[in-house]
């Protein structure tokens, strides 16, 4: 069987403070999973109250690097449109610090318009975001590799950095990983070709997710990149039980039918869910799955997986 590694991925928007998510990182720190992951969203998805309120990813993850020693940290992901580059720099390079260089930085382009409008943020039609997104991309990355005694100049379209002294320096040289994913079928390669160490696609089938690791690898290969430096990686909504009943009352509480979560994520007893992690590995290539983790007041959850399913995954 192939080796797939298991990172737990939260939705905090949806309802949580920053206790919850401890609790969270901590028993995924102890359990054995490989990583914590959250979104970087401020408004609720759904039918959900959202009580108490959101949470800033980064002031999150910088308090979880203090908490933690082992695991990484990082965001699916943080939106470009949220922070300007040269803060985000700032924030996700002191991260890297705190935690003793544990980041993966996931950075895609924005796209919730309801919680842009909600808070005032601009959303850009979709040229124009890809071209601040791109942008973004280089002036991060560049701030980062700067050698630490010379200075970041940029001019773009959209944004201009002027002797920036690129500090501070995140803990990983020249970088942390950065994480692109999504499905566009040109840009959104091309960027990762460019500048990605991880491709990730969350909740698409296998064909879907076949196909857009294909047009990656074609993209990393017309820049002479070599493909096999981009880890491939998709998320999926969680929901194991025990038996069939445990997993009916986990996918109550988080309001989903289990026939449709067996259909579009992983779902069902231990021994079902790593048949179709399996099945979904060998289609794709993928080596890293994130966990999509909606009830975050129950670890039990994921100390059933890491016991029961993850030691059969490698």
């Amino acid at each position: 069987m192939g080796w797939v590694e298991l990172r737990i991925f939260t939705e905090p928007q949806q309802g949580a403070d920053y206790d919850d998510l401890l609790r969270v990182a901590k028993t995924t720190e102890d359990a054995g999973y490989d990583a914590f992951f959250r979104s970087d969203h401020y408004l609720k998805m759904g039918g959900v109250s959202g009580l108490p309120g959101p949470t800033d990813a980064w002031i999150t993850l910088g308090a979880l690097a203090r908490e933690t020693s082992r695991i990484r940290l990082g965001t699916l992901v943080t939106a470009a449109t949220f922070r300007h580059p040269a803060v985000t720099a700032i924030s996700v390079a002191q991260v890297d610090q705190m935690s003793g260089g544990r980041v993966d930085f996931g950075f895609g382009s924005g796209w919730f318009a309801d919680e842009h409008t909600a808070f005032g943020i601009p959303l850009y039609e979709v040229k124009e975001r890809f071209d601040r997104y791109a942008e973004q991309l280089e002036i991060i990355t560049g701030l980062w590799e700067t050698p630490a005694e010379q200075t970041f100049s940029y001019r773009g379209k959209h944004f201009q950095l002027v002797d920036a002294p690129g500090l501070p320096k995140p803990a990983q040289r020249p970088r942390p990983p950065v994480i692109i994913g999504g499905g566009g079928k040109k840009r959104t390669p091309e960027l990762a070709a460019r500048f990605a160490q991880e491709f990730n696609l969350p909740f698409a089938d296998s064909a879907t997710a076949a196909a857009q690791f294909d047009r990656v690898a074609d993209a990393a290969r017309a820049i002479g990149r070599d493909p096999g430096e981009i880890v491939r990686s998709a998320a999926q909504v969680l929901c194991v039980g025990r038996d069939d009943a445990e997993v009916a009352r986990r996918a109550a509480v988080i309001g989903r039918e289990v026939e449709e979560l067996k259909g579009n994520g992983l779902a069902g007893t231990p021994g079902e869910v790593v048949e179709k992690i399996e099945r979904y590995r060998e289609a794709t290539g993928i080596t890293r799955l994130y966990l999509q983790v909606l009830d975050l007041a129950d670890l039990d959850h994921l100390e059933l997986v890491a016991a029961e399913v993850a030691p059969k995954l490698g």
